[in-house]
């Protein structure tokens, strides 16, 4: 355990990797996998690692995505691009602003590389990742074949995709197709959003409006380590959802097309009055309650005990389960991070 995984993920707790390779392209990530594989060492494929809590040292080989680059093509309907695996997605989003292309605007300042969006399926201000891909570049790790699975292939729901089970072990995502329209349509039905003429607003003005509203509520991962939004929004069933409303009227909610209605896990949890509520070093954010924080050298356990007693009253308050959408990997590799805090 000779390698320091502190900078290598945005929650900077004091974990260790047996070894840390950076990669920049598909022939050594092959390569370097495959010697680790040989040697029966667990392997963690990462991003810019803000989506992970690490709870213990890792006793493998971290293997950092670095893969970059953009192509672009368009016909008269769409635009389409090529994205690397390795490419800041903050700053893909800025780049297709920059050449007159919107569509990304509304998942503006979400962290991580272009190569982790389809795995969560990412999502904000009433857009998801899926709206604008094209296809998805996988490589198989064990035979060396590269593959294209086009979106209905991706099984994309919320915060969930085939990624996240068939193509989980021994899959990287190399790279990312998307399909942007030229006849651009406005998503404007979240939070601030709405106030915008439908008519006459511009992608760079939602771009700004979503930048500005989200560095309000987030903290710096700089300033105070975090993994963005710790918990997923519930999807409840309608008869549960009723009661519910009946007894807190004002309870933020969106109906979603199969009759369920999903509901702000950052509301639940202001509802118990837990912002800056700690354990340890870890603590509820005072701006945003979904964000949990490494206020005070955290540790992994601390991260935990806290999301534990977040779920634990979120449930005895509102009989909701709310889970939890970071990854939290241990000594050999990722673990169940709901049974963990339930």
């Amino acid at each position: 355990m000779n390698q320091t995984l502190t900078p290598f993920h945005t929650f900077h707790l004091p974990a260790k990797a047996r070894q840390i390779i950076e990669f920049s392209s598909k022939a050594q990530l092959l390569s370097e996998w495959q010697k680790a594989d040989q040697a029966s060492l667990p392997i963690l494929l990462l991003g810019q690692g803000s989506n992970v809590l690490f709870l213990d040292d890792f006793n493998g080989v971290v293997l950092v995505n670095q893969l970059k680059g953009i192509e672009h093509r368009e016909d008269d309907h769409f635009h389409y691009l090529t994205v690397q695996g390795g490419e800041n997605w903050h700053e893909l989003v800025q780049w297709t602003l920059a050449h007159g292309i919107g569509g990304l605007e509304n998942l503006a300042l979400i962290p991580g590389v272009a190569g982790s969006a389809p795995i969560q399926n990412i999502g904000a201000y009433g857009v998801e990742f899926e709206r604008a891909c094209d296809f998805v570049e996988v490589l198989n790790l064990r035979s060396g074949e590269t593959f294209h699975l086009n979106k209905d292939a991706c099984e994309f729901g919320y915060r969930e995709s085939v990624f996240k089970h068939q193509y989980r072990e021994h899959f990287a995502i190399t790279a990312i197709g998307l399909k942007l329209a030229k006849a651009w349509q406005p998503v404007l039905n979240y939070g601030s959003l709405a106030e915008f003429d439908p008519q006459t607003v511009t992608p760079q003005q939602i771009f700004e409006e979503v930048c500005a509203v989200r560095r309000a509520k987030l903290p710096n991962p700089d300033e105070f380590g975090n993994a963005g939004s710790f918990f997923k929004n519930p999807v409840i069933e309608r008869a549960k959802f009723e009661p519910l409303l009946t007894a807190y009227p004002a309870i933020p909610h969106y109906p979603q097309a199969d009759g369920s209605v999903k509901l702000p896990a950052g509301w639940l949890i202001d509802q118990c009055q837990l912002k800056g509520f700690q354990i340890g070093g870890a603590a509820v954010h005072t701006k945003q309650a979904l964000v949990l924080i490494n206020k005070e050298n955290a540790t992994g356990a601390d991260v935990v005990a806290l999301a534990k007693e977040v779920r634990r009253q979120v449930r005895a308050k509102f009989g909701v389960e709310i889970a939890p959408e970071v990854r939290f990997i241990g000594a050999d590799g990722e673990l169940d991070s709901e049974a963990i805090t339930r």
